[in-house]
């Protein structure tokens, strides 16, 4: 689905956020409409993943944050996730020393209980990699299966808008492909997804507009169907690169 630029799912404005005194992001703009792919490229170091953490409630930040209209301003990760907003967070982040069942149940801690055992089924069944292990502690499972564990535990929310930093780290380009195909059919069924993501000609393929970060801004916004768009990437990121400071 096309954004709208009059009413996006989640609209960011003059976001500034960062680690204590370090700021890392300077004023960054960015738009997902419902429905729609969204990937954030850039370098190591960009700032993609506090974009997120701030988005998410992970992290303090000034500017505007709106989710379907609302404004985020205070709201820490259990608000934005009953708000319909996910956030995968990079590596394998999940409970080791529990079955990957218990992993999905805990992600449903807050939903009614008679809601539980449908909702873990209906993301297992997306992913026979590791239903096949459901009653084995993730600790036992490989770090691309516990990578997948984690973006099921958040697909357990049916969110409105799931980001994902990075899927397809640590992971076989078998399961790097699976995630991929969740998340097409994730838009499919009206869910908007941003997605942070190194391999940028999958990402490319993917998604339905990228914006370019580079030392905390965004430096390039375009639909992926523009002509010409991995060398513009390359050179937003290089013009930025050579700038002093």
């Amino acid at each position: 689905m096309p954004i709208s630029a009059a009413d996006p799912l989640l609209d960011v404005a003059g976001l500034c956020s960062g680690y204590g005194k370090i700021r890392v992001l300077t004023g960054v703009d960015l738009k997902v409409g419902a429905g729609e792919v969204v990937a954030l490229l850039g370098p190591n170091g960009a700032g993609k993943t506090t974009l997120l953490r701030a988005v998410s409630g992970l992290l303090p930040w000034s500017g505007c944050v709106r989710f379907d209209g609302s404004d985020l301003t205070g709201c820490g990760p259990r608000d934005t996730v009953k708000r319909g907003l996910v956030h995968v967070v990079e590596g394998h982040r999940v409970f080791t020393q529990l079955s990957v069942l218990d992993n999905l149940r805990l992600a449903a801690y807050d939903l009614p209980r008679s809601e539980h055992a449908a909702r873990v089924e209906e993301v297992l069944e997306l992913f026979p990699e590791i239903a096949a292990k459901r009653r084995e502690r993730a600790a036992w499972l490989s770090g691309g299966q516990q990578q997948i564990l984690a973006v099921a535990q958040g697909l357990v929310r049916r969110p409105r808008l799931l980001m994902l930093d990075e899927p397809s780290a640590g992971l076989s380009p078998v399961l790097v492909d699976r995630v991929l195909v969740v998340v097409q059919r994730l838009r499919e069924a009206g869910t908007a997804v941003l997605l942070v993501e190194q391999l940028i000609e999958k990402a490319l393929a993917l998604a339905d507009r990228v914006y370019a970060l580079a030392r905390g801004s965004i430096v390039l916004e375009a639909k992926t169907s523009e002509a010409d768009l991995p060398h513009r990437l390359e050179q937003a990121y290089m013009a930025t690169s050579s700038r002093p400071g």
